[in-house]
């Protein structure tokens, strides 16, 4: 191979960019004294040449090779101290992946030579390690990012029409028996007509995966028994994770999106920007740590040698500097522009909005955000919190974003779990949660609801255990959280006794109508549309197994069955109507008719009043919801029995025309305004009531 003949080239933009006649490669140090592009063959394994960069441009480094072509392998060696009580922590013999590169080639092996420092040293990360780690690590690869999107478009599902599918990408397809073996576990794989016409039986409208950015896990991580499956601990913001590709064309991802946006259904990922796979100061040195630790990095102010952490992973992403701010937002218009993603689930999306290391509506993140006019399209959630010093932001980003939130999960858990006190809160959690987000002219969909999510019990787990069993984590379960607000049903696990499979049944089918009954932004998680279990295990981050995979051949009649009923809920949701707002109730009159945009009531047929919200006994209630138009009336009956329910006085030319009975036990005979009726019992009933 022929040396490549250099130009100083730009500084803008950053990471390796193909413009028909060479590649330009830009990396930003502010501290580094000397870096070193290095070509490697087209596996990777064999250095080829190695440029020295001498152009820097307010920190930024760049060179341009004449004749250079996509798919062309590099990687950075960056010059400097190595001073960890300083922070600096450059070590030249440490080979590192391009920050902005899009592709990358090679696997990560777990090697002494990856660490910068020796790891055999008694001073741990002081030391210096002279091992080169090239032979052990992935290199970047420059692409060349044109596609023919043809006439692809967003769906644009507005949020109050959204309905959320959570999955994680490999296991979805990795026992599905229509898709090709060589195609399981890829995005190839997802794209398979079976997939996309289940999601379209279904109805949901957005997919969102769990990370899709490059992450090696723990594979070969010496002292590891077990894999990071979910993919929590992202290298690159820009390339797509190896093992998703089915062969080594990045477009794959492109054809995905595309395929799904034909079919109506949004794409949303949820991307890790709140810290790297490169841990603390023990762990390795692949990228950030060696190019610029305390650009990329939040350092302790008080000794530097150690990291400032707000994300339970070893040292949060220093996302105030401005050039790593750039990188997330360069990296999130990316995804949008050369992708076409629909939106981003944020996690830990508190210590991306600290300023000073303090959550802040006025950070530099959630302003970026604001005003790019890239972003503004597109759906942004976020999970707000982190393990920081108030780090709980439920409730507190800006107008625009949707929020995660748990206080619905966990109300919504424990009602139908039986516990007392918990009707009055249940009421705010069916109406959107106001309480939490109505201020500052939010809107009601700005509440993501779920009650179970890929952390935690599965629906299934959720109804037949009151412990986490999480043993084969290895870690001697005592990871995982031990707050889930299950109950087993009278039976840890499985069971064949019909009267703890039947309170099992009723809940379950309960859960879900009250999430797709609920006002706010619905989620489900894959599978428990079909009571998939993961025997107990609550924290599965490490099961890239069968107990984590979706077994479709392993789908019973009972499984179809409870599948056609999640199905129908949906419908139900979309045909109403009335989920399709923005704005709060104000539970005041709509019209001359003197109903109200909300009422409640108990089964005495009256409003609540103040004496009824404070009843902690009191397991069960109803919502009026009036259009102006037509009524929707919806019951939950939390008890252990049937619940004598009278209907309220509305108008005796009425008709209460049944919608929904999620036990299939209500006798719908003679059911009229002012009529008593009996509601089974651990079932939601509505009716849609019509003039």
């Amino acid at each position: 191979m022929a040396n490549f003949k250099t130009l100083d080239g730009k500084a803008s933009p950053l990471g390796s960019t193909y413009d028909g006649k060479g590649v330009n490669f830009a990396l930003f140090s502010a501290h580094a004294t000397k870096v070193e592009l290095c070509i490697f063959d087209a596996s990777g394994s064999e250095e080829l040449e190695r440029y020295s960069i001498t152009s820097n441009d307010n920190s930024v480094w760049h060179i341009y090779l004449e004749d250079a072509k996509p798919d062309l392998v590099y990687g950075y060696r960056v010059y400097g101290p190595y001073k960890p009580e300083e922070g600096l922590r450059f070590n030249h013999h440490k080979l590192l992946i391009d920050p902005y590169g899009k592709k990358l080639v090679g696997k990560l092996i777990w090697n002494k030579a990856i660490f910068g420092y020796d790891i055999d040293s008694p001073e741990q990360d002081l030391s210096f390690s002279d091992l080169d780690s090239a032979p052990y690590v992935p290199k970047s690869v420059v692409v060349n990012d044109d596609y023919d999107w043809g006439n692809d478009k967003h769906p644009r599902h507005k949020f109050e029409n959204s309905i959320i599918y959570e999955t994680q990408l490999r296991g979805y397809t990795m026992l599905q028996p229509s898709v090709a073996d060589s195609k399981r576990g890829t995005f190839a794989g997802f794209s398979h007509n079976s997939v996309i016409n289940y999601l379209k039986w279904l109805g949901v409208t957005a997919v969102e995966f769990l990370p899709i950015h490059a992450f090696f896990g723990n594979r070969h991580k010496k002292g590891y028994i077990t894999d990071n499956y979910w993919g929590y601990e992202s290298f690159s913001f820009f390339a797509p994770e190896q093992s998703y590709l089915s062969g080594n064309d990045i477009s794959e991802i492109k054809d995905m999106v595309k395929k799904l946006h034909a079919h109506g259904l949004e794409v949303i990922l949820d991307v890790v920007y709140n810290h790297t796979g490169e841990g603390n100061q023990l762990g390795p040195t692949l990228c950030y740590r060696g190019i610029d630790n305390p650009t990329y990095y939040a350092l302790n102010p008080e000794n530097k040698r150690y990291y400032y952490d707000t994300t339970g992973c070893g040292a949060s992403f220093n996302v105030q500097h401005p050039a790593c701010l750039r990188l997330v937002m360069d990296s999130l218009r990316y995804w949008v522009e050369k992708i076409h993603i629909d939106g981003f689930r944020f996690d830990l999306a508190t210590t991306l909005s600290r300023q000073q290391n303090q959550f802040t509506q006025q950070s530099g993140f959630l302003y970026a955000v604001e005003q790019d006019p890239v972003l503004k399209n597109v759906k942004m959630i976020a999970e707000p919190w982190d393990v920081g010093m108030g780090g709980y932001q439920v409730g507190a980003f800006l107008p625009g974003w949707a929020e995660w939130n748990d206080k619905y999960r966990d109300n919504v858990r424990r009602f139908w779990k039986g516990d007392t006190a918990q009707t009055s809160e249940m009421a705010s959690r069916l109406a959107g949660s106001s309480d939490v987000f109505n201020y500052n002219n939010r809107d009601i969909w700005s509440s993501i609801n779920f009650i179970t999510a890929h952390d935690g019990f599965s629906l299934c787990d959720l109804v037949s255990y009151n412990q986490k069993h999480n043993l084969s984590n290895g870690e001697q379960n005592r990871d995982g959280t031990d707050t889930n607000w299950s109950w087993n049903s009278g039976v840890e696990g499985g069971s064949d006794n019909p009267m703890v499979e039947e309170n099992r049944m009723l809940r379950s089918r309960a859960m879900l109508a009250t999430l797709l009954m609920s006002f706010g932004t619905p989620m489900l998680v894959a599978g428990d549309e079909f009571l998939r279990t993961q025997m107990g295990n609550n924290n599965p981050y490490c099961q890239d197994n069968a107990l984590t995979w979706i077994n479709w051949e392993g789908i019973t009649d009972k499984h179809k069955k409870f599948a056609s009923y999640v199905r129908r809920l949906i419908k139900i949701r979309k045909q109403l109507k009335i989920f399709d707002r923005n704005k709060f109730f104000t539970g005041k009159k709509v019209d001359k008719s003197g109903y109200k945009d909300i009422a409640w009531y108990t089964p005495s047929g009256k409003e609540f009043e103040t004496s009824d919200w404070h009843n902690g006994d009191l397991r069960s209630l109803s919502y009026c919801v009036y259009t102006g138009t037509k009524f929707v009336f919806m019951m939950f009956n939390a008890n252990h029995k049937e619940q004598d329910w009278k209907l309220p006085d509305l108008s005796v030319d009425m008709h209460w025309n049944l919608i929904l009975d999620s036990s299939g036990k209500f006798n719908p005979l003679e059911v009229a305004s002012g009529k008593s009726i009996k509601i089974p019992a651990w079932s939601v009933v509505g009716f849609e009531i019509k003039k």
